[in-house]
């Protein structure tokens, strides 16, 4: 279970009158255990810093957040794999850093899983010698390798062309079912997010705006939800910035990083 009540973060603005600008602000949601929600929204609009806040890698200005487990696997946006290790290697840091577990075991264990996401035979190789899509399989099994109960996915399928992306999505469900954990994904790919989420949340404008079944979501007469999942121009996420082409903006990307002068 994830359960996200209240949740609030905001990083130092000094162009802000008061001198901070909230990411986000009064978030809350709950995935059930077993289950699997999506966040979707616009770019740069905190859902990497609120994953980033579920998995205490940054800490929350207000709000709580309550986990099924304390034992998280995370897969990073860009992977963030060890370039001097090796695939083995990448696998084993993990298991002896987290779960004290070296030698056979920790070979046999990272053997399964290299298997389960079909990179048997990769073993020995470096993350620059494997493709895209192969690193993103690499990621997904050093975030099962210490069997976490609650596993957040940052953009699993970004970079990935539309019939990798879908592989790697059903990877992502049939592990999730055989493991009975909890999933929270941040997607833009709306196909994907319908793939994986049994309920998906659309975060923009430092809120919720809306949640429900993939269905109820695809069905949705709310506004923020027609304008985010048919790409439309105009509607309540365009800002005024967006509408006088021209005006200035200054924002941050979506990991909370204050976008360059």
């Amino acid at each position: 279970m994830i359960q996200v009540q209240g949740l609030g973060k905001y990083f130092a603005d000094e162009t802000s009158p008061v001198g901070k600008r909230w990411v986000f602000q009064d978030v809350s949601f709950e995935v059930a255990a077993e289950h699997s929600a999506v966040l979707i929204g616009p770019s740069g609009g905190g859902k990497t810093v609120l994953l980033k806040v579920i998995a205490s890698l940054l800490q929350a200005d207000s709000g709580s957040v309550k986990l099924r487990s304390e034992n998280i696997g995370m897969l990073f946006q860009k992977n963030a794999l060890f370039d001097s290790f090796t695939v083995e290697e990448n696998l084993l840091f993990p298991l002896k850093e987290r779960k004290g577990i070296i030698g056979k075991n920790a070979t046999d264990r990272a053997a399964h899983f290299l298997n389960a996401v079909g990179l048997k035979g990769t073993e020995k190789l470096y993350p620059d010698e494997i493709s895209g899509g192969m690193q993103k399989r690499l990621g997904i099994a050093r975030a099962l390798i210490v069997e976490p109960q609650v596993i957040l996915y940052d953009e699993p399928t970004a970079g990935l062309d539309p019939i990798t992306s879908k592989k790697i999505a059903e990877l992502i469900q049939t592990l999730r079912q055989e493991s009975g954990s909890t999933l929270l994904t941040v997607t833009n790919d709306v196909q994907r997010a319908y793939q994986l989420g049994d309920r998906i949340y659309l975060l923009a404008r430092g809120k919720i705006q809306a949640g429900g079944t993939p269905s109820e979501m695809r069905n949705s007469s709310h506004p923020a939800v027609r304008q985010f999942l048919h790409g439309l121009q105009e509607g309540p996420l365009t800002t005024e910035s967006e509408r006088s082409p021209g005006a200035g903006s200054r924002a941050g990307d979506d990991s909370g990083n204050e976008a360059a002068p």
